[in-house]
């Protein structure tokens, strides 16, 4: 399974701005430009000159920082790409194969404020993120189908808990990785969250699936997911077969759109934003289909590991990495020895920029300490009524 490089939501909490609009009721027509009227007059020549005087200051600082992040975050890559060569070769990763220095810290002076009014650029609208009523409507649109929704959702848990147990997977990992994707709460339908109104991700369900997780998850499974509802169908029988035919149906033609582009997340990403897309992401609330690629979501890491000889289970908090990170990045995180992850900083398995937007891997800036955050919110969350009442569907 191909997974985006770091994927922005590991372990952080969505950050949310609100911006109070100015009234215009209560003045002339001049009055909006006053503000700006009086920014302009206050700023004299010394102001100005004190102003530049201290951008170039900050120009000079922040470059100086730069160039040393630069070389830091070139260290990080090489490093990355010597223990890829390595395991590739089979030999032993060891200490010298990371950058055990902490990211270097910009310290210097702020950016200074501007006293002269600057030009406002143009707003950009930002990209609309569906929402469960947008994939319902998709679904209708695209396919002329409905998911077929719990009656509650003590059935769509037991439902996963049976699936995910007979495909692999322990009560152990399926429990804790719910109870840390969804708050310990979590419905199949829910979403990662809200900015007022306005969804911020497309992430659903027990294990949060993207919209681009479900089409990588038809293209790459779907053989079996047709394979296993074929056999439900067969085993139906009365007013419910008609519709599970039809269900069937779907799905068939999911897949096969699923799998008309390569097997590549770029271009399963491309089918994810489109009608298309959203409409395949509904399947991920269906009784009978949701359960699997909620299941997959994890097993193709469990699997990654088990094909590269790692035969111990993963815990909780090490599929947790692998399902964030993605594959490749949480396997060399899984497999460091436990006497080096207390010396190995976070910053090797991140980009710069995923980094420095990752406040919970700055503050927890170990393997060791990152683990250790997962797995004590784990253990918080496992006590709620969601995660137990999803431990019991495993009985």
């Amino acid at each position: 399974m191909h997974h985006p490089p770091i994927r922005h939501v590991l372990l952080i909490t969505g950050l949310c701005l609100s911006f109070a609009a100015p009234s215009l009721h209560a003045a002339g027509p001049g009055a909006a430009a006053a503000p700006m009227d009086a920014m302009a007059q206050a700023a004299s020549p010394e102001a100005i000159a004190d102003y530049q005087r201290r951008l170039a200051e900050y120009k000079e600082a922040r470059a100086a920082f730069d160039a040393q992040a630069s070389a830091y975050w070139k260290a990080i890559a090489d490093k990355r790409r010597g223990r890829n060569a390595k395991r590739r070769d089979h030999v032993p990763i060891t200490l010298d194969d990371y950058v055990l220095e902490q990211p270097p810290v910009y310290t210097g002076p702020k950016r200074p404020v501007n006293p002269q009014p600057e030009p406002e650029g143009e707003p950009r609208e930002p990209k609309y993120i569906p929402v469960v009523a947008d994939l319902l409507q998709a679904a209708r649109d695209q396919f002329q189908w409905a998911p077929q929704r719990p009656t509650n959702e003590s059935d769509f848990k037991r439902a996963y808990a049976n699936f995910a147990s007979t495909s692999g997977l322990t009560r152990e990992q399926a429990v804790r990785v719910y109870a840390f994707e969804t708050g310990g709460n979590g419905r199949h339908d829910s979403q990662s969250g809200f900015k007022g109104n306005r969804a911020i991700s497309t992430a659903i369900g027990y294990n949060q699936l993207l919209t681009t997780n479900t089409v990588e998850l038809l293209a790459e499974q779907g053989p079996l997911f047709i394979r296993v509802l074929s056999e439900r169908v067969g085993q139906t029988s009365g007013p419910g077969r008609q519709a599970m035919e039809h269900k069937l149906a779907v799905l068939k033609k999911m897949v096969a759109i699923a799998r008309s582009v390569p097997d590549d997340w770029s271009a399963h990403e491309q089918i994810g934003n489109s009608q298309q897309g959203w409409a395949l992401h509904a399947m991920v609330l269906d009784i009978d289909v949701g359960p699997m690629l909620q299941t997959y979501k994890l097993l193709t890491s469990v699997l990654f590991a088990r094909a590269r000889g790692f035969t111990r289970p993963l815990t909780a908090a090490e599929l947790e990495m692998m399902n964030l990170t993605g594959d490749g990045t949480g396997f060399d995180m899984v497999t460091m020895p436990l006497e080096m992850r207390d010396q190995v900083p976070t910053a090797n398995f991140f980009q710069r920029g995923g980094y420095e937007r990752n406040p919970v891997a700055v503050r927890h800036n170990t393997v060791a300490k990152l683990l250790a955050v997962t797995d004590a919110r784990m253990d918080s969350l496992s006590g709620l009524p969601g995660s137990k009442e999803l431990a019991g569907a495993f009985n």
